[in-house]
C-alpha cells in the first residue's frame, strides 16, 4: 500500500545533524505510513554521498546549489505524490509514534491543512523552542510571535497548552502539510529564500479556507540554529527583509499603507539602536532589509 505521507528533509551542509538523528527518524516512522525524502541543497560536506553509501533504500534529490528552505522545497515538493507531506528540519529529534496522531487529526479534520507539533528545545527539554514552541500567531504590527516564546523571551513548558487549537502559522522546523492544499495555495515562495516563508504559506491557505492547527500530543526537540547561527548579520537582515515582504503581500489597501509605515518607524528604530550599542553590521542589515 502506498504510505500516506512523505517526510521531507531539506539539508545544505547539515551532516552532522543527519548522522545523529535520521536513524532516530527511521527507527520510530512505520515505514507503511510513510516514506522519508532528503533533498540536498547543494552541500559540500558529503552528505550526497553518506546518504548513499549508509541509506541506499532513502530517495535523494540532489539540488544543484543552495536555493534556500523555500527554494529547494519548492523544487522537491513539485514532485510529491502523497496525500500528506512533513517539513522536517535536519536537527529535530522525533519521540515514539509522532507521527500517529497527526496523521489521525488530519484524517478528522478536513478543514485543517497544516498542523503544527509541540517544539522543545533539545539542549533543555522542558523549554519550548523558538522556532515555533506551542504556535504561531501575528500581532498588530505584523510581528510574528509564537504560544511559549516572545522576542527572546522563552517559558517553560508546564503544561500551559495542552490542547488542540487553531493558530496562524505553523513553524517550518516540523510541519504536516495536506499536500493538496499547499499546491492550491502556490505552495513555498522562493522570493523568501529563508526564514517566514511558512508563516507565507500558511496566511495563504487560511486565505483558501484552511485552518492551521496546533497540536500538543506531538512533541518534538530542536537544536535550532543549525544553519545560520542567531548572531549571524545575514540572519537578521532575512528575517526584518522577509516580514516585509510578507506583509506586502498578504495585506492590502489602506491597511497595507498603514501597517508598512508602522514599521518604517519601528525598523528604523531598530536599526538606530544596533548603532548605538556599537554594531554596525545589525544596522547595515536593518537599513539593507
Amino acid at each position: 500500500m502506498k504510505p500516506l505521507v512523505t517526510i521531507a528533509i531539506l539539508n545544505w551542509n547539515s551532516l552532522d545533524f543527519l548522522k545523529k538523528f535520521l536513524p532516530v527518524l527511521i527507527d520510530r516512522t512505520p515505514i507503511d505510513l510513510a516514506h522519508i525524502v532528503i533533498i540536498d541543497n547543494g552541500s559540500t560536506d558529503g552528505t550526497a554521498g553518506w546518504v548513499t553509501a549508509d541509506y541506499p533504500d532513502i530517495h535523494l534529490m540532489v539540488l544543484d546549489r543552495n536555493y534556500g528552505y523555500a527554494g529547494g522545497y519548492a523544487i522537491a515538493l513539485e514532485k510529491i505524490s502523497t496525500r500528506y507531506v512533513v517539513l522536517l528540519n535536519s536537527d529535530i529529534e522525533v519521540p515514539e509514534k509522532w507521527l500517529d496522531g497527526m496523521i489521525q487529526f488530519m484524517e478528522d479534520h478536513p478543514a485543517a491543512s497544516a498542523l503544527a507539533p509541540k517544539i522543545l528545545s533539545y539542549q533543555s527539554p522542558r523549554q519550548f523552542e523558538y522556532a515555533g514552541a506551542a504556535g504561531g500567531w501575528i500581532d498588530r504590527f505584523g510581528f510574528p510571535f509564537c504560544r511559549g516564546r516572545i522576542f527572546n523571551s522563552i517559558e517553560d513548558d508546564n503544561g500551559q497548552y495542552p490542547t488542540p487549537e487553531k493558530i496562524f502559522w505553523a513553524s517550518g522546523a516540523c510541519m504536516l502539510v495536506r499536500t493538496e492544499a499547499y499546491r492550491n495555495a502556490g505552495g513555498l515562495d522562493p522570493e523568501f529564500f529563508a526564514h517566514m516563508e511558512e508563516i507565507d504559506l500558511c496566511w495563504r491557505l487560511q486565505a483558501n479556507g484552511g485552518e492551521i492547527w496546533y497540536f500538543p500530543d506531538t512533541c518534538v526537540y530542536h537544536v535550532g540554529g543549525g544553519t545560520l547561527p542567531n548572531e549571524s548579520p545575514y540572519k537578521l537582515f532575512l528575517n526584518f527583509r522577509n516580514n516585509l515582504i510578507l506583509l506586502h503581500k498578504n495585506l492590502h489597501g489602506s491597511l497595507r499603507r498603514r501597517i508598512l509605515f508602522s514599521r518604517q518607524v519601528f525598523d528604523g528604530i531598530a536599526a538606530i539602536q544596533y548603532l548605538i550599542k556599537g554594531k554596525p553590521r545589525y544596522f547595515n542589515a536593518v537599513l539593507r532589509a
